[in-house]
């Protein structure tokens, strides 16, 4: 977790706040629905070991609405430390139990505890890339993930 959030705060400090409506194509989040929903994504490992499900039809989803990059990564490093402390206090036992996805009666899927952690970490990298795609193509320098990028040679 540690190296990762490393990354990732190196990607989301580089999301320039002129450019957060931009988008690379219509069916495209912005870059700051992006950058937000990367910032938030450590806080969905509370909410699989807090709760029994996530309902959209009781929780409507409401993305986090950040104003700049100062507090894109304030809501990282919150949503980075809930993640953490959870995973700390967490009992290993409950890692096999069921967690649901629905909307309402509709069940979208049912995973267990470890599988929705899992989930959120391979969310974070999946769509860490799609920022770099998006900072390449407004030519900010990318930093490196798992090495020097090519920016950084």
């Amino acid at each position: 977790m540690h190296n990762e959030a490393i990354t990732t705060r190196k990607m989301l400090s580089r999301v320039p706040p002129e450019k957060f409506d931009w988008q690379p194509h219509p069916k495209s989040m912005t870059l700051k629905q992006l950058a937000a929903h990367i910032a938030e994504l450590p806080g969905w490992v509370a909410t699989a070991l807090t709760t029994n499900e996530l309902d959209f039809e009781r929780n409507p989803y409401t993305p986090q609405d950040v104003k700049n990059t100062g507090e894109l990564l304030d809501f990282f490093e919150a949503s980075l430390k809930s993640g953490k402390q959870s995973l700390a206090e967490a009992d290993a036992n409950i890692l096999t139990e069921d967690w649901v996805l629905r909307n309402g009666i509709h069940i979208i899927n049912t995973y267990n505890r470890y599988g929705v952690i899992r989930m959120a970490y391979s969310q974070i990298v999946h769509h860490r890339a799609q920022l770099g795609v998006y900072l390449r193509l407004l030519d900010i320098p990318i930093p490196g993930s798992y090495g020097p990028s090519a920016d950084e040679k």
